[in-house]
């Protein structure tokens, strides 16, 4: 077995931590987890839908903001009633501290027939390798020019 003189410089040290992913990687990660968020709203699972959230998360759903796991998703609920989803949305861009820690997502919310209506954007935080969770959410209505 090769190492590399970083990875024999690390063992040497007696560092048994390995570097942080590259930015690109956690970039597709948030990109891959927004994703998956989403389509807990096509397949209108709202369990999956509550695993997304962080713990501390703050949703901007309304007058006031909602806090707090338990508060967001029963708030939410009500979205995930019928069988067809009342909205969609997917990321469009996405980008992640160098700390790799937290990131931001945003893109378009679109009703059922396609028409975007509003965009988002999510903070996201890092909370195990490779498991991201929103901590902040927030809509604003779109207005087509």
């Amino acid at each position: 077995m090769r190492l590399s003189v970083a990875a024999l410089l690390l063992a040497l040290a007696g560092c048994t931590t390995l570097p942080p992913p590259r930015a690109e990687t956690l970039r597709q990660q948030v990109f891959a987890a927004e994703r998956a968020f989403a389509r807990t709203m096509a397949e209108r699972d709202h369990g999956a839908f509550r695993s997304f959230l962080a713990e501390e998360t703050v949703f901007f759903s309304g007058p006031e903001p909602l806090h707090g796991r338990d508060v967001v998703a029963a708030h939410w609920q009500r979205f995930y009633e019928g069988p067809v989803a009342p909205f969609s949305w997917e990321p469009s861009q996405v980008e992640v501290l160098r700390s790799g820690t937290l990131a931001i997502s945003t893109g378009p919310v679109r009703d059922p027939k396609g028409r975007q209506v509003a965009t988002f954007t999510s903070i996201w935080r890092q909370e195990a390798p490779g498991v991201w969770r929103v901590v902040f959410d927030k809509g604003c209505d779109y207005c087509s020019r």
